[in-house]
């Protein structure tokens, strides 16, 4: 069994503030050589936005392995590592860190597309002036799909823009201090009166396609569907079949907006291929999955792992579990 002070760390320990002195810390962000041994880490910390293939490199070699701790509120690209994990080995999110830049994001693209701030851009680059009477976010319906810390963050964003209506949806029914949310299964009767629709769930086996035909089909005429989460949450064929015809080559006209509009940060597949028709539908809004990517990040990763490590130095419970190997 490893020492249980023998940390990987993917922010450098002199960056965060409040670690304990009697812990082992080793700097690694996905670098082709290893710091130190990987069979004597006990604490790994993932490196943040190095993609699936650099998280899991080194897991089949930490052997003394007692706890992963992502710097994301996801850990599906994690999920297939688990079952081959040490046995006991928690694995921890990042719960916290993302909610107010996920949220943000969230509410920039709402806002950016339903006012057609990418069709204003557009005319921009061409000097023409072409103004047009868009819809407000003022008086909308909003349904919030995956009503975790993320989901309450969006709406607390939301409520100053006085809408209509937030109606909030999770894995299971229960009540918020906002009010109540309503399970997976009630998602057919909510889509409908629905004018924005945002996906914050996480990615599993239960949400995988969950945008798929039949949901994107119950979404009233001229909705907007907004992703947050991860790109798998959405069936991208199904998408296209609703946003409407891609030009024929990009910054072409000849492309003809769908019955819904999309505003999309993640995309399935990710990154999403220049040559892919997504790029080239009016009406979609895409972000390269810079939901959390923010000057916020850093000292809020930092606060999360100072807490998590001193707990782990204390043995303590440790937060945001959400497997156990």
């Amino acid at each position: 069994m490893a020492p249980a002070t023998e940390i990987w760390l993917s922010l450098p320990p002199h960056s965060v503030e409040g670690l304990p002195d009697s812990l082992t810390y080793h700097y690694w962000n996905g670098a082709e050589e290893f710091p130190a041994d990987p069979a004597d880490c006990a604490f790994y910390v993932v490196p943040y936005y190095q993609g699936p293939t650099v998280a899991v490199r080194p897991l089949p070699l930490m052997t003394g392995l007692r706890v992963v701790q992502t710097l994301t509120a996801g850990v599906d690209h994690l999920m297939s590592a688990i079952p081959r994990l040490p046995t006991g080995t928690r694995v921890c999110n990042a719960r916290g860190v993302h909610d107010a830049s996920t949220a943000e994001l969230a509410l920039a693209l709402t806002l950016a597309s339903l006012r057609h701030l990418p069709e204003s851009v557009r005319a921009q680059d061409r000097g023409a002036w072409l103004p047009e009477l868009c819809p407000a976010l003022a008086d909308k319906t909003v349904l919030i799909v995956g009503y975790g810390a993320i989901g309450a963050a969006i709406e607390e964003r939301l409520l100053p823009f006085e809408v209509a209506a937030v109606h909030r949806v999770a894995r299971t029914a229960r009540t918020a201090p906002r009010g109540p949310v309503h399970a997976l299964d009630d998602l057919g009767q909510l889509l409908g009166p629905a004018d924005v629709v945002i996906l914050a769930t996480p990615l599993n086996e239960r949400t995988r396609g969950l945008a798929g035909p039949d949901f994107l089909s119950r979404m009233k005429d001229g909705a907007l569907l907004v992703n947050v989460a991860r790109g798998g949450v959405v069936d991208t064929k199904a998408l296209l079949a609703e946003v409407g015809t891609p030009a024929s080559e990009p910054g072409a006209e000849d492309g003809a907006p769908g019955r819904l509009r999309a505003a999309l940060d993640v995309t399935d597949p990710e990154p999403l291929p220049e040559d892919h028709p997504l790029w080239r539908v009016p009406g979609v809004l895409i972000t390269p999955h810079v939901g959390g990517v923010t000057s916020a990040f850093y000292p809020r990763a930092g606060r999360l792992l100072s807490e998590q490590l001193r707990r782990w130095a204390a043995g303590e419970e440790l937060e945001n579990t959400v497997a156990v190997a």
